[in-house]
């Protein structure tokens, strides 16, 4: 066998959620030219077009379902219509997730003791229990197939400390201890489970950031490569994952950020601004 046919899942009917663009669209095209039926899902059918599109180019059925994760029942509901337009699913990539807002759509970035409860709420409604909701529907779609992998993206935000992100990292967090919990749970099922955390990625979540210079500069200065990632960066790792490539790896977390985690790995050698977000220092004590 050829090494690289490890990394082919023809035939296999997947499940990518947030996928209108960033890594959920890049995803979705990859695992469209692996050989994946895909069905793709975001909050409209209108902004899913391109992602149908590009998968269809690739000789793939493509299937959009449209839905809001923040609403009760649509995190379940996907997963079952998902299995149901394709016959069954083999892989779940579930990418959606959000981050505070504000009346404008803008991130909103706060320090915990700032931040208000609904902002915290809306997060792990997102986060945290549609990411439980969907395996759950997931579960019985997995158990029957007998190449099932679910792959949870999480983020570097649940490896390290990340401040005035605390309720995203924090959700991010719990998608890892939950990966670890259904590894286990459910793998003499047959049914591999692992996460991705993607460091500092150039997507539109993260344009506020990414095309601040002040702050941009203050987030890479911590990653030993020195730059934010591309989305195509962390499709190699999801397809690893979701693919016979990877058919011993289970209750894994999978971390494409540059060595942005590494301990320690940001203070050799590599000089840092100060934090935009750094609160301004007192001023020392007169002597007595």
């Amino acid at each position: 066998m050829n090494v690289l046919d490890l990394f082919r899942l023809d035939g296999a009917r997947a499940l990518v959620t947030g996928a209108s663009r960033g890594i959920g669209r890049a995803v979705a095209e990859a695992l469209a030219d692996a050989g994946c039926d895909v069905a793709v899902t975001a909050r409209t059918r209108a902004a899913l077009d391109a992602t149908v599109g590009a998968v269809e180019d690739r000789g793939r059925k493509a299937v959009a379902l449209a839905g809001d994760l923040a609403e009760p029942g649509v995190a379940a509901g996907l997963a079952d219509a998902a299995a149901a337009a394709l016959g069954g699913l083999d892989v779940v990539v579930h990418n959606a997730g959000t981050l505070p807002t504000a009346e404008d759509g803008s991130p909103l970035l706060l320090p915990l003791q700032l931040a208000e409860q609904p902002d915290w709420d809306s997060v792990v409604t997102v986060n945290l229990n549609a990411t439980a909701a969907l395996c759950r529907a997931a579960h019985p779609h997995l158990a029957a197939s007998e190449r099932a992998s679910l792959v949870l993206m999480s983020s570097v935000a649940g490896l390290v400390g990340t401040p005035m992100m605390e309720a995203y990292a924090a959700t991010k967090a719990a998608q890892l201890s939950l990966s670890r919990s259904l590894a286990v749970g459910w793998a003499r099922q047959g049914i591999r489970v692992n996460a991705l955390c993607p460091g500092w990625t150039r997507t539109d979540m993260t344009e506020f950031a990414s095309t601040a210079g002040p702050l941009s500069d203050w987030l890479t200065s911590h990653v030993p490569l020195g730059r934010w990632a591309a989305v195509e960066e962390v499709v190699g790792a999801t397809l690893f994952l979701a693919s016979p490539a990877s058919s011993f790896v289970t209750g894994h977390a999978l971390v494409v950020d540059g060595g942005l985690s590494v301990p320690d790995g940001g203070l050799a050698g590599h000089p840092k601004p100060a934090s935009p977000f750094a609160p301004p220092l007192a001023p020392p004590l007169a002597p007595a």
